[in-house]
């Protein structure tokens, strides 16, 4: 059973590849109060160097360096190793272009420790976010039987929870406790797809998540945003086309395993054809994004896992 926690027991897990330095700067700074250790787990970086530069003046700040870039799931797991060995009983992760809100971390941690009064076994509370580019506000996510049921918060109300089916890892505080039971990221994955398939482990197994609204970060989905009309405005993220390789495979992949959520995986279908049409408005970049997703397909079907060297 899931116990309460203070600040005290939180180590930061920040992963960068070739991070803006004054960004990462800011983020180490707002940070450093907040946590008792930041971990940064560098995938080899063409920075790394000055990445070592920025850390060196925060007592509680640490790079592990990856020898190459094994991708998202295996930082992942660097840091949440190197908090156990700490002795940390708290996991908060963070993408590299992440900021949170001055009190993020304090808000999240007691959502957490209500929850886990109220609510039982907690999996994870995750931030909301708005949008770099666009100024939204981001939703939690719920599974119906053919949608993906969007929750936005009441920005009238405070102390707002809502219960998610995943959320996405940057922002997300998640207990020691949680990820032993759990279990540690999926590497093979890569990139993609890796928090959502540990909020479908989470999921199967019991474990609950939330959303908690008063936790705020900036962050971005994508490499930036498209507004477009489908029954309403809707943002979409646009992406590298490397990056739809691994969407459509890890979306391929997770559809066989066994704790995958039935109503998850009609909804995640919904989105790839959805998806599918937007791409082919892509400009110059449309014939490669169609030659990735083709590839990931066909990966995807013949159950090929890992990082796709181009």
């Amino acid at each position: 059973m899931n116990i309460t926690h203070s600040q005290k027991t939180i180590g930061a897990v920040i992963v960068t590849y070739n991070p803006d330095i004054n960004k990462l700067s800011k983020l180490l700074s707002r940070l450093s109060e907040q946590v008792t250790n930041i971990f940064i787990i560098d995938n080899n970086s063409l920075n790394v160097n000055t990445v070592h530069t920025i850390v060196r003046p925060f007592n509680n700040g640490e790079v592990i360096v990856c020898s190459e870039n094994r991708g998202l799931g295996h930082a992942h797991n660097l840091g949440i190793q190197a908090c156990r060995e700490a002795g940390l009983k708290m996991v908060l992760l963070l993408d590299q272009d992440s900021m949170p809100a001055m009190n993020m971390i304090d808000v999240l941690l007691g959502g957490y420790n209500h929850l886990v009064r109220t609510k039982g076994t907690i999996a994870a509370v995750g931030a909301r976010y708005i949008g770099n580019y666009t100024n939204h506000s981001s939703f939690f996510v719920k599974f119906r039987r053919f949608r993906f049921m969007k929750c936005f918060c009441d920005q009238q109300l405070s102390d707002q929870y809502i219960q998610a089916d995943m959320l996405i890892s940057s922002g997300s505080l998640m207990s020691i406790e949680a990820i032993n039971a759990i279990g540690d990221m999926d590497e093979d994955l890569f990139i993609d797809h890796i928090d959502t398939d540990w909020f479908l482990r989470a999921l199967a197994l019991g474990w609950k998540s939330y959303g908690i609204c008063d936790a705020l970060m900036e962050h971005s989905l994508g490499e930036n945003t498209r507004r477009i009309w489908v029954g309403r405005w809707r943002h979409i993220p646009v992406h590298k086309p490397f990056r739809y390789y691994y969407i459509y495979r890890n979306s391929l992949l997770l559809y066989k395993r066994k704790y995958a959520s039935t109503k998850w995986i009609r909804g995640d279908i919904l989105r790839l054809v959805f998806m599918f049409p937007i791409l082919f408005c892509s400009g110059p970049q449309t014939l490669h994004n169609l030659r990735m997703i083709s590839l990931g397909l066909i990966h995807g079907i013949i159950g090929r896992t890992g990082r796709l060297d181009v």
